[in-house]
């Protein structure tokens, strides 16, 4: 025979476990932490850019445009040229969100308590995220590519998506969710390709993936914590808002602006294929978002609305059955 435990304790547990938590995340940000002054030999030979170097190809198992046909059909100095031009471009992308984010969190921090775990970690990850802007924009400078990174709609927009974190938390961190989980998918999937790239990727890449798992998890248990405790309205809105808010930031973050497309007269067919009219990309979609489809799952925002608007964004499918679970169907499918 089991006691029930009142509804009050089970609070104070939750929020004794949730803080336990974040500070064990904050412990891991003080001993495993990364400079990338420091951790990277920027001016090592081995990481000089040099002209013609065929690792710049864009990877045909990790990203979407070297496997296009179209991509591939191109020389191979063309190849490479729009390999550096992308691979830039995703940083500079990667530095911008960053700096929303960063915005974001001090947003959020400023009204927290004192003894806040929340303010300690959110601080942490802020110190972090300044690591990664100056590491994405030495990788930029180091390939000399004038990058502009975001659409110019989302620049305009970029001002006042941190205000939100301080009305509504819930829909900012669902925010942040949907620019780390795409970049995080990407990059993951470039490190586990096995494939060769440019030593100035691979050390940014990995140091962002490692770095990235705490900031990941803390939007997660956050989410996890807070969506429980609104009200049913509230969370019902969230629910529809969760899916949209994922397209439009991976949009943001993972669609080339304008100037790329135009720069190298990519036909528009192809700019289609990818993003997202061909069901292999539209599978490229739904695997960016498993772990959030499972969160959303456990923290009861997935009703028959909701799973409309997924389906309507092209990004329904099976949730995760944990974090970060690889993605196998590529796999399936060739065996």
């Amino acid at each position: 025979m089991t006691l029930a435990v009142p509804l009050d304790k089970r609070a104070e547990v939750s929020e004794d476990s949730y803080n336990e938590t974040l500070r064990l995340l904050s412990e891991g940000s003080v001993h495993k932490h990364f400079d990338p002054y420091l951790d990277i030999d920027w001016d090592s030979p081995e990481f000089a850019v040099v002209a013609n170097d065929r690792r710049w190809i864009l990877p045909v198992e990790s990203d979407p445009l070297g496997a296009h046909p179209w991509y591939q059909a191109q020389p191979e100095a063309r190849q490479i040229e729009i390999g550096m031009w992308r691979q830039a471009n995703i940083a500079k992308v990667g530095l911008q969100f960053e700096n929303i984010l960063i915005r974001g969190l001090m947003q959020y921090v400023f009204s927290l308590p004192n003894d806040s775990a929340e303010a300690r970690y959110c601080t942490h990850e802020s110190v972090e995220e300044c690591n990664h802007t100056m590491m994405f924009q030495e990788m930029v400078n180091r390939i000399g590519v004038d990058a502009p990174g975001m659409s110019r709609p989302m620049k305009m927009l970029a001002p006042f998506v941190p205000l939100v974190a301080g009305p509504f938390p819930e829909l900012f961190f669902v925010g942040v969710l949907a620019g780390e989980e795409p970049i995080d998918h990407i990059q993951k999937s470039v490190l586990r390709g096995g494939g060769r790239i440019h030593p100035i990727m691979e050390s940014v890449m990995a140091i962002h993936v490692a770095e990235e798992a705490r900031h990941i998890s803390f939007a997660h248990k956050l989410l996890s914590r807070r969506i429980p405790l609104m009200s049913r309205p509230n969370r019902f809105v969230l629910s529809l808002l969760f899916p949209i808010v994922m397209r439009i930031l991976c949009d943001a973050i993972v669609v080339p602006p304008k100037s790329f497309w135009k720069q190298f007269d990519i036909p528009k067919s192809v700019k289609k294929d990818l993003f997202w009219d061909l069901s292999e990309s539209r599978q490229t979609l739904r695997n960016y978002f498993g772990d959030v489809r499972m969160l959303a799952t456990d923290a009861g925002l997935m009703n028959r609305g909701s799973r409309l608007v997924w389906k309507a964004c092209k990004m329904d499918g099976r949730a995760s059955r944990f974090r970060s679970e690889p993605d196998r169907s590529a796999h399936n499918a060739a065996a």
